[in-house]
């Protein structure tokens, strides 16, 4: 009896310990596996390290030459040494081409890429657009392995998605997760923002790493996450793949990319608001104002018009019609479907330079060298004020080291409130000389000060 009670129990304890192992194998199938993908994979997955060399903030005082001169002798400014790790994909491995995040890069002296196999290489920056947060870079590095391209716009809610990259500086790590969202936007990120959102864990140093499909191929860049409280709560953010493929298409074909401008605004449907419409469904980019002259007006388009596609992209929403025009260069024709009065139409446009009559800043003095210079109403918190609008900004240029940025409106140059690029000439013709510039950048009014 003692014998049976034994052989019970043992057999007991086996049963329950069986669940503790997992089998090779169900049914003669064996279990699934990412690790046959992330083999294939990973070899295109880099980290990024570079190194910076940042100039402290002075003293306010020391713009002023009375404090100056007591300082005589005295290091005006000091520098700190910054880096910073992040990771990267090699897109194209025959010429050594390197996908990353801009803010990865950014203010970068030296970038270093370093390989799965521990090779590591100074790498070239190529070209970058803030605006959509991406870099390019180049390494001379042979046997390279690249990712292929999936195709974001067939992404859906619910599919399986892989972010690889070097969370906290540990390299090749992966994380497995599901598309939670798409078009998101609204975040303040980036200029341009229709991300992928996903709860494939995105840790600081992932940012530049890939988002790639059960295939293995890349289908969005790991850029953001969603913080509150510091630290990952499984909503991170990803650039949809087609949109960086296009960025990088452009910087290796044109260096960069030239943004022209359309001229209108736009906003989201609702359901309510499809429904009044006369629309199925809430898909499209409403036309909420139309500016007069601009090429949105010449093509036809009008407040209340439904834009359903550009080109042969659908358009899901305001973001995503955002989003495919700041991919669209100066001068290029895009073909718009439209619903108006629930009527399809076809229009074609043109995007427009948006510095067209711009002249150049040397033209005026040889401090402005290096900068488009345009007459401007501008509109901003501080009212509506004519001023000089400064266009592209060459770096390094007698402008750049001037301080002038694209995007900065110009109201006074030494004291003399200027209006308009005649009266700027008559000025400067006089006085060639720059010693102070009084500008609106952003929402803040600075002045700049030339030694």
């Amino acid at each position: 009896m003692q014998r049976l009670l034994l052989t019970i129990i043992l057999l007991l304890g086996l049963v329950a310990a069986a669940p503790a192992a997992l089998p090779v194998a169900v049914g003669g199938e064996p279990l699934p596996s990412l690790a046959p993908m992330l083999e294939r994979v990973t070899g295109a997955v880099v980290n990024i390290a570079t190194s910076s060399q940042r100039k402290l903030r002075r003293h306010p005082l020391l713009d002023d030459p009375f404090f100056r001169w007591f300082f005589e002798g005295i290091p005006q400014e000091r520098q700190r040494q910054s880096q910073s790790l992040g990771s990267g994909v090699i897109v194209d491995a025959r010429k050594g081409l390197v996908l990353t995040n801009h803010h990865v890069i950014e203010e970068a002296n030296e970038i270093r890429v370093t390989l799965k196999d521990g090779r590591s290489f100074r790498a070239r920056l190529l070209g970058k657009d803030p605006e959509m947060d991406i870099a390019v870079l180049q390494i001379p590095a042979e046997d390279l392995t690249s990712l292929p391209w999936g195709d974001s716009d067939k992404l859906r809610v619910g599919d399986f998605v892989v972010a690889i990259g070097s969370p906290f500086g540990l390299s090749q790590t992966v994380t497995s997760g599901i598309v939670s969202a798409l078009g998101r936007s609204g975040l303040g990120i980036e200029g341009y923002e229709n991300f992928i959102q996903t709860d494939a864990s995105i840790n600081p140093g992932n940012s530049g790493g890939p988002l790639v499909n059960l295939r293995g191929e890349l289908v969005g860049i790991n850029t953001a996450i969603l913080a509150p409280g510091g630290g990952n709560v499984g909503i991170g953010f990803a650039i949809p793949g087609n949109l960086a493929r296009e960025v990088l298409r452009q910087i290796v074909e044109y260096g960069g990319l030239k943004r022209g401008v359309f001229g209108v605004s736009i906003q989201n449907l609702s359901g309510d608001l499809a429904h009044a419409l006369g629309l199925e469904r809430p898909r499209g980019a409403l036309i909420a104002e139309v500016r007069p002259g601009s090429p949105a007006e010449q093509a036809g388009l009008q407040v209340g018009d439904v834009v359903t596609h550009i080109d042969d992209h659908e358009i899901a929403n305001a973001s995503d019609f955002h989003a495919r025009l700041g991919l669209a260069r100066i001068g290029q024709h895009i073909r718009l479907r439209v619903l108006r009065d629930g009527q399809p139409l076809m229009l074609d446009a043109t995007i427009a330079d948006p510095y067209a009559g711009f002249v150049p800043g040397e033209r005026i003095a040889p401090m402005l060298a290096g900068a488009l210079l345009g007459e401007v109403v501008d509109e901003s918190r501080f009212g509506q004020n004519p001023g000089i609008a400064v266009g592209t900004v060459t770096a390094g240029s007698a402008a750049w080291h001037g301080g002038l940025r694209e995007g900065d409106v110009i109201y006074e140059i030494n004291g003399h409130r200027v209006t308009s690029i005649e009266q700027l000439t008559r000025l400067l013709r006089s006085t060639p000389r720059i010693w102070q510039i009084r500008l609106r950048r952003g929402e803040r009014l600075l002045t700049l000060i030339s030694r």
